[in-house]
């Protein structure tokens, strides 16, 4: 299978990874807009798992902006102070929480330039909160495994997130952009995992570019050890 191929072919090959992975789905656990676009800030870096571990406490104490928006950074920090950079994060939410209130009444805006003007959202934060809780989808959610898988299966060449985005919303119609990011996912979680992909037990390994020798594809370079005494 040529890359020129895969890629005229993607559409369908979208349609069986779904048939693979049906119950493809944001795995942030929240209840409401507000709730998914702190779970998604806070997922930076950090795993699914120990975000939902952390949120349901946060919740709890800081469940709407206008409460978050009055926390002190300390207190936060110690609720979430198992993810990575919490410290940054503690202080994001309590930015964003408050531009909220000020600027949205205390409501998630539906817009993605108004997203991203939050502190601590960028364009991959709010394009989940506009696919996952909105339904409106302005973009393709680009995490690592989105990358990964879409540089191996031949659907882009690029290597940024931004570039891979591009390529991915011609490749798709609008329509498919949520539900593509949540099934390359399952896919890159479940089978075509960063090292060791399964491509023996994969379904679309007739159509995959990169199959049998996909381990060197979509991975970041080792680390050069360094050499000094």
């Amino acid at each position: 299978m040529t890359k020129s191929r895969a890629l005229r072919e993607a559409r369908q090959t979208l349609r069986r990874l779904r048939d693979l992975h049906p119950d493809a789905h944001c795995e942030l656990e929240h209840d409401g807009p507000f709730q998914l676009l702190v779970a998604t800030v806070l997922s930076a870096q950090s795993t699914d798992v120990a975000v939902n571990a952390v949120t349901p406490a946060l919740f709890r104490r800081f469940g709407t902006p206008e409460r978050l928006a009055r926390a002190d950074q300390p207190t936060l920090e110690t609720l979430i102070g198992r993810l990575g950079m919490f410290r940054q994060k503690a202080k994001n939410l309590i930015g964003m929480a408050k531009a909220l209130c000020a600027e949205h009444a205390g409501t998630v805006p539906a817009s993605l330039d108004a997203l991203v003007a939050l502190p601590g959202v960028g364009r991959k934060t709010a394009n989940v909160v506009l696919g996952v809780a909105f339904g409106a989808a302005e973009g393709v959610v680009v995490d690592t495994h989105v990358q990964r898988l879409s540089q191996r299966l031949g659907w882009t060449k690029q290597t940024t997130p931004e570039k891979i985005e591009a390529d991915l919303m011609k490749a798709f119609p609008r329509e498919s952009w949520d539900i593509l990011s949540h099934t390359l996912i399952f896919h890159g979680r479940r089978v075509c995992t960063a090292r060791s992909p399964a491509c023996s037990g994969c379904g679309v390994s007739d159509v995959c570019p990169s199959a049998f020798r996909a381990e060197g594809v979509g991975r970041k370079p080792p680390r050069a050890r360094s050499t000094s005494a």
